[in-house]
C-alpha cells in the first residue's frame, strides 16, 4: 500500500526525534568536529621577517581554523554570531570632541585605571577601535575587542562614527572610508592627551577600510606602532557586486540600507565576505610590513568555532595576541617589518 506525502513526512519526523536517532546524530556531530570539520590552517601571505615575527607572538595565525559544524556557511556564520554572540560586561566612559566643519565626535573609553601591567596612566598602551559601517562601542565584537584590551592592561577608545555613538549630527556630512579627517582628528587628539603612551589602530570592515586609507596616506607619520584590520573590503566593486547577487539583497542589503535611512532621518557594517580574487595577495607578498590572514572558512566577522560559539572567538583571540606582540615587542616588529625609526614619536 502506498503512503500519502503526509504519512510519509509523518513516519521521517517521528523516526528523527527518536531518542536513539538524536544520540546518534549528537555523536556524528562531535564524531564529524573533532575529525573531520574541514579544519585549515589559515593562509598567512607576508615577508618571511613578518612571518617570523607573526609565528613567534601570534601563535594563531599557525592554528587551524576550525568552523562550527552546525553552521556551515559564510552567510550562516555572518547571521548567528549577530544573534548569538555574548556581550563581556563593559563601562564606558564617553567624551565629545568638536571637529573643524562644527561637527562632533563621540568617543567611548574604558581607561582601565585598575590595571597592574601599566599602573601609569600616561604609559598605558592604546587601542583605537574602529567599528564598521553601522557599527558602534555597542557591538558585540567591539565588546569582545574590549575586554582582550582590558585583561592585557591595555586602554581602549572606540572611535564612533557621526551619528551613531548617540550623540546629535550637528552637520550634513557624515562620514566615508575614503574622507580620514574625522579620524586624524581622533589620533591627533588622543595623541596629545597620552603623548608617551603607544598606540595602536584597529578597524572591522568599513573601520578596516578607513584606518588602511589613514596609513597609506600618513605612512610614517601615522602615530601609529601597527594596524589590524579585519573582514575589510578590499576591492569595493567586488564586493557591492556580492552584495547585489539575489541571495544577499534578500538577507543583508534590506536590512543595510534600513540602518543607513534610519541613521540620516535622525542624523554603515556590511555582511558579506570580500570575494576570494579581490584579496592583493601578489602585492601583500612583496611588501615587508603588511600581512594578510586569510581563512577557508567564516563570514563577515563571523568566525565561529566550537559547538557553542558565544564567547570568545578565532578574531577575538587573533585581536589579543596581536595587539599584545605589538605593544609588548616593538623593537621585534619593526625589525621583521624593516622599520628604522620609532613610529611612536
Amino acid at each position: 500500500m502506498l503512503l500519502s506525502y503526509s504519512e510519509v513526512w509523518e513516519v521521517c519526523v517521528e523516526y528523527i526525534f527518536r531518542p536513539c536517532t538524536v544520540a546518534v546524530g549528537a555523536i556524528s556531530a562531535v564524531v564529524y568536529y573533532l575529525w573531520g570539520c574541514e579544519g585549515q590552517t589559515p593562509l598567512l601571505v607576508c615577508s618571511d621577517g613578518f612571518r617570523i615575527f607573526l609565528e613567534r607572538y601570534v601563535p594563531v595565525v599557525a592554528e587551524q581554523f576550525r568552523p562550527t559544524p552546525w553552521c556551515w556557511g559564510g552567510r550562516l556564520q555572518t547571521l548567528v554570531r549577530v544573534l548569538i554572540k555574548s556581550s563581556p560586561a563593559v563601562t564606558y566612559r564617553n567624551e565629545l570632541i568638536r571637529t573643524r566643519d562644527g561637527g562632533q565626535i563621540s568617543l567611548d573609553w574604558v581607561d582601565n585605571a585598575d590595571s597592574t601591567v601599566y599602573p601609569e596612566c600616561s604609559l598605558r598602551p592604546t587601542v583605537l577601535i574602529l567599528p564598521g559601517l553601522t557599527g558602534n562601542s555597542q557591538q558585540t565584537y567591539v565588546l569582545h575587542a574590549v575586554s582582550q584590551a582590558t585583561r592585557r592592561g591595555y586602554r581602549s577608545v572606540v572611535f564612533n562614527n557621526r551619528g551613531f555613538g548617540g550623540e546629535e549630527l550637528l552637520t550634513p556630512l557624515t562620514f566615508c572610508a575614503a574622507d580620514t579627517s574625522d579620524l586624524e582628528r581622533v589620533i591627533q587628539h588622543i595623541r596629545v592627551l597620552f603623548p608617551q603612551a603607544p598606540l595602536l589602530g584597529t578597524g572591522v570592515s568599513l573601520g578596516g577600510m578607513l584606518l588602511l586609507n589613514y596609513l597609506a596616506r600618513k605612512g610614517s607619520e601615522a602615530g601609529l606602532v601597527a594596524g589590524l584590520t579585519m573582514s575589510v573590503s578590499w576591492d569595493t566593486l567586488e564586493s557591492c557586486a556580492s552584495l547585489e547577487q539575489p541571495i544577499n539583497r534578500l538577507l543583508f542589503n534590506r536590512h543595510l540600507t534600513g540602518n543607513l535611512c534610519r541613521a540620516i532621518s535622525r542624523p554603515a557594517e556590511t555582511t558579506t565576505r570580500t570575494p576570494a580574487p579581490a584579496l592583493p595577495l601578489a602585492l601583500a607578498q612583496r611588501l615587508p610590513n603588511v600581512a594578510l590572514l586569510v581563512t577557508a572558512r567564516g563570514g563577515h566577522i563571523g568566525f565561529l568555532e566550537g559547538l557553542f560559539p558565544r564567547g570568545e572567538g578565532y578574531m577575538d583571540r587573533l585581536f589579543g595576541q596581536f595587539i599584545q606582540a605589538a605593544f609588548e615587542h616593538p623593537a621585534d616588529l619593526r625589525g621583521a617589518c624593516g622599520v628604522q625609526d620609532d613610529l611612536t614619536e
